[in-house]
Parts: structure tokens; sequence; C-alpha cells
């Protein structure tokens, strides 16, 4: 296997946090970039990662942050913008991508691995963030490079964004949870599956030029999901969908509160199902696992008590 010198814009996050620590396995030299160097520090257990602090939106800084790499991974996205008109969304995927196409070419970089999302469509998409992932998809695609590029549905993990946010919600909500987008259908797809196919994608050029959905096994409602986290957390909860009107008075609401729990954008991506119309890519040899399989580990009451009992044994407690 060839080793390489990878620089992940995005690296410090969840998918990026276990897509280096997935490279690291097969000897490649990483170099992630933060905005906050100090923050992620653990990172440096990997032995082949350089954690470098930068600001990804001066061009010199990201030109200099790619010297002396021949692979760039794009993981940059954010579900919501400060502000309410989409511009927030496009300075993070398509004008971040644009400058960072810049850089690649300026350093004689050919293979970068680009981020989106499914859904995204960069003249239909209902909310700034599907536009602004297909704008940014359409154009990284269109630069000359050798590009593959990934649109994932939902993704889960010990530390996603996803079922552990929902579990907290359910938390704070006695007896009875409204729920936007109740009818909203995904296919959720493990980190691990996600990662993966980064690592299988970077020396095969069959994947240059394409575009995969990658989607778990199975198909849920947001409904569906959101009852399943309440059973593994051992709550007992009524889970009711919001009617239109109700959906979007609380997205109002809430995209005003502190964090942004929710927001009109996100209520306008759940206007269109986050599902794949085919199997998981066959070009990577990849069967996803399911979230039955893995988010009870981590959810679960259970799971945490058991866990605990065992550092307890090997404390010697």
């Amino acid at each position: 296997m060839k080793q390489h010198h990878i620089c992940i814009v995005g690296g410090s996050g969840f998918v990026g946090r276990h897509l280096a620590a997935r490279l690291a396995r097969d000897g490649h030299q990483l170099r992630v970039l933060t905005r906050r160097r100090e923050r992620h520090r653990d990172l440096l257990v990997l032995p082949t990662l350089e954690l470098l602090e930068c600001n990804v939106h001066d061009e010199e800084a990201l030109r200099q942050a790619v010297k002396g790499c021949d692979v760039v991974i794009n993981l940059i996205g954010i579900l919501n913008e400060k502000g309410h008109n989409g511009r927030g969304f496009r300075r993070a995927h398509v004008e971040l991508s644009e400058k960072l196409l810049s850089a690649c070419k300026a350093r004689g970089v050919s293979r970068l691995l680009h981020m989106s999302a499914l859904g995204a469509d960069a003249q239909n998409g209902p909310s700034f963030y599907q536009r602004s992932k297909g704008e940014a998809e359409q154009l990284v695609m269109a630069s000359g490079l050798q590009v593959t590029c990934f649109r994932p549905s939902i993704i889960f993990g010990p530390d996603d964004a996803f079922f552990n946010r929902f579990a907290g919600l359910l938390r704070l909500t006695p007896l009875a949870f409204p729920l936007a987008g109740a009818h909203a259908r995904f296919a959720p797809i493990h980190v691990g599956d996600v990662v993966e196919a980064f690592a299988r994608a970077i020396d095969n050029p069959a994947t240059h030029g394409q575009c995969y959905d990658l989607c778990g096994p199975k198909t849920y409602t947001l409904q569906e999901l959101v009852q399943y986290t309440a059973k593994l957390c051992g709550l007992r909860r009524w889970v009711f969908p919001l009617p239109n009107w109700a959906a979007y008075l609380q997205a109002r609401l809430l995209e005003f509160a502190p964090g942004k729990p929710f927001s009109r954008d996100n209520y306008n991506s759940l206007k269109r199902d986050n599902v794949c119309e085919g199997d998981f890519p066959a070009v990577f040899g990849i069967q996803p696992v399911s979230i039955e399989a893995i988010v009870p580990g981590y959810l679960s009451p259970s799971q945490g008590r058991a866990e605990y009992q065992r550092l307890r044994r090997q404390a010697g407690r």
C-alpha cells in the first residue's frame, strides 16, 4: 500500500477524528487543520499526525497548509449558520471549496476527496444547506482534479450529533416530545463505514470523477429514530408529529435559542427524504452496519452501567 501525505480540512470534527485514526493505521502522514490547536491536542496520540492551527479562509495560509501533500480531504460542513440568509452556508461550503481548489492547484495537489451530503442540490434543494452543498459539489467535480465525492445520509457513532442530541433533548422533555418533520425518511450510516469508504477510495482510480451516495442497510422515519432513541435511554416519551404550521413555528422560535437546536433551514431540509436509491456502492466492498448493532452500545443505560462495572473491576474496586 502506498503511503501518502494527506491534508484533512475539518479533521478535528466528528468524522475527521475517525478518519484520521483510520488513515493513521495505514501509515499515511497526516496534517489536520484546526482553528484551535490546543483544544484538539488529543489527536496527537496518532503517531503520523501533525496538528496545524490554520484559518482555512485565509488563502495564503491554506496554500501553505497543503504544501507537500499529495491528497487533500475536505470534510468541512455546517448544519446551521449564525445568520438567516444563507451566507454562512455559502461561506463554509462554496467559498471554502473555491479557496481549497485554488490552493490545491497552486501546490500541484491533484487528488481531492470531498464530503458532500445526501440531498445536495444546487438548483432545487429546499434549504440553504442543501443548495450550498450542491453548489460546492458541482464546483469540485468541474475542477479538473481527480475528485471523489461522498454523499452520506445521517452519520452515527459514539460521539455523533444525532442520536446523542436527541437523547439529551428527550431527557429534558417530560412525557411528550413534539417532533417536526416526523415522517421524513433517513438511512443512517455508521461513521466507520463512511471513513472506510474514504480510505479505500484514495488509491482507486475507478472512483475518480464519481459521487457516491452512502446509506446504511435500513430506512426509518425521523419519528421511528427518535422513538428508538427514547427506548434505548429508558425514557417513556410520547413522540408525536407536529403539523407543518406548528413545525415551522417551532423552527422559527428555536433558531433564536442558545446553540440553535433547530432552525427554519433544518425544517426545510426535512422536506426531502434522506435515503439512497440503491445499495451501498459495490466499489468499496463494504457491508454497512445497522444502528441496532452500534447505537445501543453508547446510548443504552445498561451498557453504560456494564462498562462502569468493568472499569471498577479493572481498578480493583
